[in-house]
């Protein structure tokens, strides 16, 4: 019996290890947190059992709703209509829609119908190799001009991608666009969807099943390098100041860590790997006695505000309190990022002022700040033929993350494919 190594209890990495486990194999999974999870880990939000970062479902989420169905967990989703806004210089607007699009009054009529085909076209487009080196603004400009994109775009870029914002894929961003516009109930309306219980519902059945079988999870124990063991011909883990010899084995953490966990990598992946860049995000999560407004998401672009949006979780999963995600995108060396937490709770909470004149301190029954470096990776044009490949260089290894959902943005489905995907690799190999 082959043994298995799997570095990172995310999704990505539990799915990867159940397909795994029940070929067969002996798993063992590595975690450094304290918890499973990775970005969808919940934790005790005094009582309150939630993720420290806000997820949701959507309608093309096939590779989830498969393992869902595996798992017995189909009756915990729960699809809702729901809503979006965009704040723009002092205003709410209704957003997301038809009726939103016709009704914005900031853009004149060709602008609005210039918009409206794009996000059209977005939706129907199904082969994107052409996107992948294009630059996502200038595209965007092209298609709905320099005007709409100053007031619809431009600023949002600013506040989630800093001096990353003219030099993105077109694909990536073209994905974004298709997954929200894609899931709806019907022309008019926007339907997301949730799992009853959050994601802890699906990482709970993933972790019974994986220990069900035999397979062992190691929390709170990092690993300190990767090397390959010639006498051995398997692969060295160093854990604790102890090796730890697997016939295989799949790293799921962010690629930024690769190179420093494996020396001998070839210098070109070596290089690879440290050239991908990555936002961080520092989340601040209220739970409030009133909501900001009826939206799920509301997008931002106000001069007087930086921050691109906040998420109303709780217009979309019912809950007892209000619970409003409010995301701050900071590269790690930016100056804000290593502020205190109080910084950020005070500008959330002026913009939640700004956003609703009725909204007081006195609405506010409790606040959490999380902080994770490794948010996003930023993907230039051309991403695709940079990522070296899943199977590295050394034989038995295999290295991932989020990257390699390119184009697609993180989700929980995009996880659970690739999870599956590096899976049927190493079966097959």
């Amino acid at each position: 019996m082959k043994k298995i190594a799997v570095i990172g209890a995310g999704p990505m990495g539990l799915a990867c290890a159940y397909d795994l486990i029940k070929t067969g194999y002996e798993v063992h999974i590595y975690e450094a947190d304290d918890r499973i999870g990775g970005m969808s880990a919940h934790f005790d939000f005094n009582g309150l059992s939630i993720e420290r970062y806000y997820h949701f479902i959507c309608k093309q989420d096939h590779a989830l709703f498969a393992l869902l169905k595996e798992l017995d967990l189909t009756d915990k989703l729960i699809w809702r209509d729901t809503y979006m806004g965009y704040y723009f210089s002092g205003k709410m607007y209704r957003w997301g829609s038809l009726w939103g699009l016709l009704t914005f009054s900031p853009l004149n009529i060709l602008s609005r119908l210039r918009y409206g085909l794009h996000m059209f076209y977005c939706t129907k487009i199904c082969k994107w190799r052409y996107l992948d080196v294009l630059e996502a603004s200038d595209w965007i400009r092209r298609w709905i001009g320099e005007h709409a994109y100053a007031i619809l775009w431009q600023r949002l870029f600013a506040l989630k991608f800093h001096h990353y914002s003219n030099n993105l894929s077109a694909a990536w961003i073209w994905a974004r666009i298709r997954r929200v516009g894609q899931s709806r109930r019907n022309l008019l309306q926007e339907q997301m969807g949730y799992l009853e219980g959050g994601s802890q519902t699906l990482l709970a059945r993933l972790q019974q099943g994986i220990e069900a079988k035999g397979g062992v999870l190691y929390l709170q124990t990092p690993v300190a390098s990767i090397r390959s063991d010639k006498q051995s011909n398997r692969l060295c883990l160093q854990v604790k100041s102890e090796a730890r010899y697997y016939d295989r084995v799949i790293s799921t953490i962010p690629l930024p860590f690769v190179p420093r966990l494996v020396a001998d990598l070839p210098p070109a992946h070596q290089q690879k790997y440290k050239s991908i860049q990555n936002i961080g995000v520092v989340c601040v999560l209220f739970k409030l006695k009133r909501s900001i407004s009826p939206n799920f998401w509301l997008n931002i672009s106000d001069a007087r505000i930086e921050i691109p949006g906040i998420i109303e979780f709780s217009n979309l999963r019912p809950l007892p309190v209000k619970l409003v995600y409010v995301p701050f995108y900071l590269p790690q060396s930016h100056e804000k990022y290593s502020k205190p937490d109080e910084y950020f709770i005070h500008e959330s909470t002026e913009c939640f002022k700004k956003l609703n004149h009725t909204f007081t301190m006195a609405d506010i029954l409790d606040v959490n700040v999380s902080r994770y470096g490794f948010a996003q990776p930023i993907c230039p044009p051309g991403f695709a033929q940079d990522l070296p490949p899943i199977q590295s260089a050394i034989a038995g290894l295999y290295i991932v993350d989020t990257s390699y959902y390119y184009p697609e943005d993180r989700s929980i489905t995009e996880s659970v494919q690739l999870g599956r995907e590096v899976a049927s690799m190493v079966i097959k190999s």
